[in-house]
Order: structure tokens, then C-alpha cells, then sequence
């Protein structure tokens, strides 16, 4: 439809110049007339201008008019475009194209090719991808997995309830004067173990310190507070000097201390809990007996021998102590006292038998007499007498005591005569 429109015009302008071409002949005829007469004058110039000027009038109404019959679809001669035109020469003309129409043509949108699969070679829609069963095995793994971890994360919280450690922590704090260190670091270590199941070596834990600082008694609130969870027959508590007294009975004090411990830690994994094994005056301890306590807490052992908790209680190293707390009293708090002896002892210890570097070291130090004061305190208590502050001052003042360091007056035999003194009243 186009092209006709087009062609249309192109012959509606041809005829246009053509009839311009003939009323420029006849003007022209008439010029050549008016020129081969002998007189010219201005009225013959001023009729040709005349001439020129209403030939450009006739072509521009012309085309004006055709202009005008193209959105009517119409051609030159009013015929219809689609009529079969004459053929004429074209005529170029420097005259620019008129708009075929004013209302704007809209965009074409490209139509998306489809998927070609070389199989049938047609056009077909993408298959749908199956879902894969194990997608669902995998999520009831994961779900598996889920319940397991809590399950444990759940056991894990009644093991250490069933030890009732934050008990045990207070119960230390309340009866145990002047070792907070030792007391946090030992609490730490049990913890830590009691919190899990699966060990590869047992706790073993030394408690080192001068006489009188509190060794004894701690291992006995710690014996006492497993007796009333594990029972009375997952406790052992180990005194040297009364159960091995001759070194000639060494070795077969060991070999029956072995066997004792392997028949509780039988029976202590035959009722899932862990025993507790308290080792006191282990510096009175010969070579045989340190020899079995050895072979028991190597990891090289069985699981039911790995599951177990050793406290050794001894004075060996109380000189280190006591020296290093006398020379570094204006420094030393009771946070940095562990971090500062740990070492220390260690080196000392590990010279003397090969048990001591399977065990947590944790040093005490010198009471002060703040702390003695509060032994006496919490003796009359439970013998019943009236606590007066100036008689516990008194008693406090028979033990003796180190020259004052730093502001600190340490005792030289700790809380160790208070029972004795108190007997007395």
C-alpha cells in the first residue's frame, strides 16, 4: 500500500511539472515574440514577472492539493491509490517527501524463538525436571542430626546437674578461707571434665601449700559433696600414713591400691559416673605406690580407667611458696598467685617422679591473719560457743605469725592449731 501511495505522488508531481513545463513554453514562446519585435518595454517585463510569479502560485496549489488527497487515498487525478497509474519519466527534484500520514507506527515486537531439541526437530515446551528422592532422605538426615545434638547438648546439662557443681562451688567459698585462686581453678577443671563424656585421660588434680592453709579440708568437703552424688562407694579417700606406714609393705600396698581402683572404676562405669580418688600426704607417698598411681592414669588405659578423678593433697614445694609470697607480698593479689607458682612448682615437682606431669598443679598460699580469724570464727560456731570478736582477736593473736611484709601478717601454721585452741575454751 505504501509503494503505491508513494508511486502515486511521484506521477502526481510529474504531471505537476509538466503542466509547469508547458506554461513555461508558452511563456517562453511569447518572451521569443516579444523579443524578435523591434520595441521592448517595461509593460512587456513587468507581464512576463507577472508570468513567472502566477506559474510558482499554480505549482504550489497543486502540490498543496495533493498533499491533501494522500491520507484520503486518493491520487493525483482523485482516482483511488490502488488504480493503475501512467507511466511517466521521473524528474528529480531537490523537494523533500511528504509524510505518508501523521498518526505514528507502532514498534513491531520480536517474537521470542522457542527451544529447538535436535530429537524431533520442532518446537516444543521445556520438560519439567524431575525431583530427586534422595532431596527427601537428606532432609531427614539433617532432622536426624538435629534431634542427636540436642539430645546430647541435653544430656550434657543433666551430667554436670547430676555432680550439682555450682553446690559444690559455693559450699568451697563458704569453708575455705584465703584460697580463692585454688578454689576457681580447681572448680574450673571439674568442670570442664564433668561436662563431657568421652575422655582420653582422667583429671588429676595437686594441691600444693604450706601446712595449716586448708589441703585437708578442701579434699574432705570435696570427698563429701561426691559421697552424696556417686555414693559411698565411688569415694576413696587415701591416707598414707594410715594405710601404708611400713615402706616394707610398699609394694603391696600399691599392688592392693590397684586393684581397689580397678574394681571402682568397674563398678562406676557399669553405673555411668565417675568416681573420686583423694590422695592425702602424698609426699609420704613411696616410689611403688607414685609407680601404680602412674600406670592408672596413663591414657594408654582403658575407657573405665579414663573416666575417673584423682586430688593429690600435699605439702611438697611449701618452701617455693612460702619464699615467693614473703618476698613479693606487696605485689602478689590472689588472681596471680596460681599464674605465678604454677610454674614453679611444676618444674620442681617433675624432678621428683613422673606422676606429676600427668597432674593440674594448683599451688595455696599463706593465710593471713584475717583468714585465721575466720577459722576461729567458724569453729566456736559449730562448738556452740558465742562468737565475741574480742576473744577470737585473742586466740588469733597465740598462733604465731612472719614479720609484717608489704601490710600482710601471714601465719606461719595457718588455721592448723585453731581446733586445738578452741578444745580448750
Amino acid at each position: 500500500m505504501s509503494n503505491q501511495d508513494s508511486s502515486s505522488q511521484t506521477e502526481g508531481e510529474v504531471e505537476i511539472d509538466e503542466e509547469v513545463d508547458t506554461e513555461l513554453d508558452g511563456e517562453g514562446d511569447r518572451d521569443e515574440t516579444l523579443r524578435d519585435s523591434p520595441v521592448l518595454s517595461l509593460s512587456s517585463f513587468s507581464s512576463s514577472l507577472h508570468a513567472v510569479i502566477r506559474i510558482k502560485q499554480k505549482y504550489r496549489a497543486m502540490k498543496k492539493r495533493r498533499q491533501e488527497m494522500v491520507p484520503l487515498g486518493l491520487g493525483a487525478d482523485g482516482d483511488p491509490a490502488g488504480a493503475p497509474s501512467k507511466t511517466s519519466p521521473k524528474i528529480f527534484t531537490f523537494d523533500e517527501l511528504a509524510p505518508f500520514s501523521s498518526v505514528p507506527q507502532k514498534k513491531k515486537r520480536r517474537r521470542r524463538k522457542g527451544v529447538l531439541y535436535p530429537n524431533r526437530g520442532r518446537q516444543r515446551a521445556p520438560p519439567k525436571q524431575e525431583q530427586s528422592r534422595a532431596k527427601y532422605c537428606l532432609y531427614l538426615l539433617f532432622a536426624i542430626v538435629f534431634v542427636q545434638v540436642y539430645n546430647a547438648i541435653e544430656n550434657l546439662d543433666d551430667h554436670v546437674l547430676r555432680y550439682d557443681l555450682e553446690g559444690l562451688e559455693k559450699t568451697l567459698r563458704r569453708e575455705v578461707f584465703g584460697q580463692q585462686g585454688a578454689v576457681d581453678g580447681l572448680v574450673s577443671h571439674l568442670k570442664d571434665y564433668l561436662s563431657t563424656y568421652v575422655h582420653n585421660k582422667p583429671l588429676v588434680v595437686s594441691l600444693h601449700g604450706p601446712s595449716g592453709v586448708g589441703k585437708s579440708h578442701l579434699g574432705r568437703l570435696l570427698a563429701g559433696h561426691f559421697r552424696s552424688v556417686v555414693g559411698e562407694t565411688l569415694v576413696l579417700q587415701y591416707y598414707v600414713l594410715h594405710h601404708c606406714p611400713q615402706e616394707a609393705d610398699a609394694l603391696r600396698c600399691a599392688r592392693d591400691l590397684a586393684a581397689l581402683i580397678s574394681e571402682m572404676v568397674k563398678r562406676a562405669e557399669e553405673e555411668e559416673k565417675i568416681p573420686l580418688f583423694v590422695f592425702d600426704e602424698a609426699e609420704h607417698m613411696h616410689g611403688e605406690i607414685l609407680d601404680a598411681l602412674l600406670q592408672l592414669v596413663a591414657s594408654k588405659q582403658s575407657n573405665e580407667y579414663l573416666n575417673a578423678v584423682y586430688l593429690l593433697l600435699s605439702n611438697l614445694g611449701h618452701a617455693r611458696v612460702t619464699k615467693h609470697m614473703l618476698h613479693n607480698s606487696s605485689s602478689i593479689s590472689t588472681s596471680n598467685l596460681v599464674k605465678e607458682l604454677t610454674p614453679i612448682l611444676r618444674n620442681s615437682l617433675e624432678k621428683l617422679h613422673p606422676l606429676w606431669t600427668e597432674a593440674d598443679v594448683l599451688p595455696l598460699g599463706l593465710l593471713e591473719k584475717s583468714h585465721v580469724m575466720e577459722c576461729f570464727l567458724d569453729e566456736m560456731t559449730r562448738e556452740g560457743f558465742y562468737p565475741d570478736h574480742t576473744n577470737i582477736e585473742r586466740l588469733a593473736g597465740e598462733v604465731g605469725y612472719y614479720p609484717e611484709v608489704g601490710g600482710h601478717e601471714y601465719s606461719k601454721t595457718g588455721c592448723k592449731q585453731v581446733v586445738a585452741k578452741v578444745n580448750l575454751l
